[in-house]
């Protein structure tokens, strides 16, 4: 396998400014981190990495093209994905105030690992501006002659570099300092993720195809 240094720094410096732009994701893991717990956010963070592969394998097989190019599919995805975030924003306006686990609780949160790592896989998955991302990433830096075998380590890469990042946002939210600081917000904190979802609900209602 030879691999195109400079491709792959080109897209992997692309992927990586978009990876750490506040969206969805962001917001999601946020509050995994302060709502739940590590573990929780963790494990939403591998949802959305595994997602990335899902985008990925769709774009090098050519459905992201259709879905791209179809506005009945693109649409579908799209009201998809912002009825998903309106969901969260009203899961998160009705939520109690957060305030650390006791032991009890954090035992039932790690019997929920999969339903944190199917919240961070369904967020990534509906976003509409995934698919086209994607589509734009790989027509406009990875040349055609590049090798199928290169152009799944692309995506691999990809996976690994977002889960590495939200890990680390894990972390960092999850510092008893930090997690201190928003249990202070009480109610305050729903209200204002909740409202954030909502506000990225309306983003994603309004994509348009390009």
């Amino acid at each position: 396998m030879t691999i195109p240094w400079l491709e792959f720094a080109t897209l992997m410096l692309a992927f990586g400014i978009n990876a750490v732009i506040p969206g969805a994701d962001f917001a999601m893991v946020l509050r995994q981190s302060i709502a739940h717990d590590r573990r929780a956010a963790l494990f939403t963070s591998a949802g959305i990495a595994t997602s990335i592969l899902v985008h990925g394998s769709y774009t090098l097989l050519g459905v992201g093209v259709i879905v791209g190019q179809s506005l009945l599919l693109f649409n579908i995805l799209k009201w998809a994905g912002a009825a998903y975030l309106v969901y969260l924003a009203i899961a998160a306006l009705r939520s109690p105030p957060p305030k650390p686990p006791v032991a009890s609780e954090l035992a039932v949160t790690r019997r929920g690992d999969m339903a944190a790592f199917a919240l961070g896989f369904l967020t990534n998955l509906l976003n509409p501006k995934a698919v086209l991302f994607f589509l734009a990433l790989f027509t406009s830096l990875v040349s055609a002659h590049t090798g199928g075998d290169v152009k799944v380590l692309y995506v691999l890469c990809m996976s690994i570099m977002l889960f590495a990042w939200f890990a680390l946002v894990s972390v960092f939210f999850t510092t008893a300092w930090v997690r201190e600081g928003f249990f202070r917000f009480g109610r305050w904190f729903n209200r204002v993720t909740g409202i954030t979802f909502i506000l990225l609900a309306v983003r994603v209602a309004l994509a348009q195809q390009h």
